[in-house]
């Protein structure tokens, strides 16, 4: 459409171009004739002609005859006190007439040759930007379109998300109240290892916990101020008892005593857990996974989780965010899917790949706000 729309307007400008340019060479023409006729020739017909050329005609005129001195027709010219003045305005606007490119159109006044210089009219400069502003306009409907589709689409995600989550926590939350009341139960038994009710008694706890981020992600999580080193230290002893006793997990904190960030601990517990098994995996249950606290730029806490493992390759760095991608075999590709979710949707940080190279490791990185006053 957009083409032939321009094919069209280019073929109506070359067509007024060429009526417009005949307009003139029927101008210069008749004061030619006018000029060169001698006494006794009838130039009333020829007057008549250019009267009609003047009054239907809004293309701008220059007549520069053999000496050099200017007139026009079409062009508004202000009061001057002097020829002078007049010339150099007349000037000014050859010399804009001559950058459009149409050739002077010469008239042989047999003792001395002089031309016309002619510009184009305001219908043809319309038409000439006519297809340039179609093109803005269906590139600024264009992009309007991709903004509310985008929108639609995102906005669809979260429904899914929040309706998954929604039915998760309540599919989940019949089941752990029976496996809570067996447990109080079972620590009633003399018969019944205590050790072990205390291990189910974990278990239990820790599916309540997974129970609590999907319900917290089915709605308006709450942020609190936490220790943010506190917070790392409690959940990655929870995660070593875990996972291999092979995999050494280093913590380094470059922040204030005490430093605390707005976060729902349950959530952030959460992307923590996601980044440590997949680098756990990564490394194939033995090596070394470094995590880094400390100040960032703008009023911010960087956390940067670096391991030793296999690395993402060069064409998948880009999708490693992506629903459904994993590198695993049984693997859903939600988990970093969730986690950037949970960091620059409910916290309002972001989380990054900050540097992977295959068979050495890879780096994410999670900034987060640096509370300034209670939430």
């Amino acid at each position: 459409m957009a083409s032939f729309s321009w094919y069209f307007t280019d073929r109506l400008v070359s067509k007024l171009e060429e009526r417009e340019k005949q307009q003139i060479e029927l101008y210069a023409e008749t004061i030619r004739y006018v000029m060169t006729s001698d006494e006794n020739a009838d130039i009333n017909f020829f007057f008549e002609r250019i009267k009609k050329i003047n009054e239907n005609n809004t293309i701008p005129v220059i007549w520069k005859d053999g000496s050099g001195h200017l007139n026009s027709n079409n062009i508004e010219i202000p009061n001057f006190n002097n020829t002078e003045d007049r010339q150099k305005f007349l000037k000014g606007k050859l010399d804009e007439i001559i950058l459009e490119n149409n050739k002077p159109i010469e008239m042989d006044m047999g003792f001395q040759k002089e031309y016309i210089y002619y510009g184009n009219s305001n219908l043809l400069k319309l038409l000439r930007y006519y297809p340039l502003s179609q093109l803005v306009v269906v590139l600024i409907l264009g992009f309007l379109g991709y903004i509310f589709f985008s929108y639609s689409r995102r906005a669809e995600q979260n429904r899914v998300w929040v309706g998954l989550a929604k039915e998760t926590a309540h599919q989940l939350g019949t089941p752990l109240s029976s496996l809570t009341a067996w447990i109080e139960i079972l620590k009633e038994n003399p018969n019944v290892n205590p050790e072990i009710v205390e291990e189910l008694a974990k278990d239990v706890q820790r599916l309540d916990t997974i129970t609590t981020r999907f319900s917290n992600i089915g709605s308006t999580p709450i942020l609190k101020k936490e220790p943010l080193e506190d917070l790392i230290h409690g959940f990655i002893n929870y995660l070593k008892i875990r996972i291999s006793s092979k995999v050494t997990i280093d913590i380094q904190s470059h922040l204030p005593p005490n430093q605390q960030v707005n976060v729902n601990k349950y959530l952030f517990e959460w992307v923590i857990e996601n980044i440590c098994k997949n680098a756990v995996d990564a490394m194939s249950g033995a090596g070394l996974i470094s995590i880094r606290l400390k100040e960032g730029k703008n009023n911010t806490i960087t956390i940067d989780i670096e391991d030793t493992g296999k690395g993402i390759l060069p064409k998948n760095t880009s999708k490693v965010f992506a629903p459904g991608f994993s590198t695993k075999k049984r693997g859903w590709g939600l988990g970093l899917t969730l986690a950037k979710r949970i960091v620059e949707n409910y916290h309002l940080g972001k989380l990054q790949l900050k540097w992977t190279e295959v068979n050495k490791g890879s780096t994410f990185r999670i900034t987060l706000p640096n509370p300034t006053e209670e939430v």
